[in-house]
């Protein structure tokens, strides 16, 4: 898969809340494969103050229409230090 194909995806939880949406994804380039993927728009209510997270590539079921993952941490994330 050409992982360019996922940019502006949707992205859904395993309980089929909306994440956010895919605006790029991280490369490892010496695995020259994806490792995240930058979720942009995400809700307060999900992420503390709607904070753009990395969604680690191993996290995700499937990709078609959207982008829908096999886990996520319980919600709402913290900011960093304070979780």
């Amino acid at each position: 898969m050409d992982v360019s194909t996922v940019r502006g995806k949707e992205v859904f939880l395993p309980d089929g809340r909306r994440l956010g949406t895919v605006h790029d994804a991280v490369i490892d380039v010496d695995g020259f494969a994806c490792s995240h993927l930058f979720v942009v728009g995400t809700p307060h209510h999900l992420v503390e103050q709607g904070i753009d997270v990395a969604v680690p590539w191993r996290w995700v079921r499937g990709v078609g229409d959207a982008v829908i993952l096999r886990w996520f941490p319980e919600t709402p994330i913290p900011l960093p230090g304070r979780g």
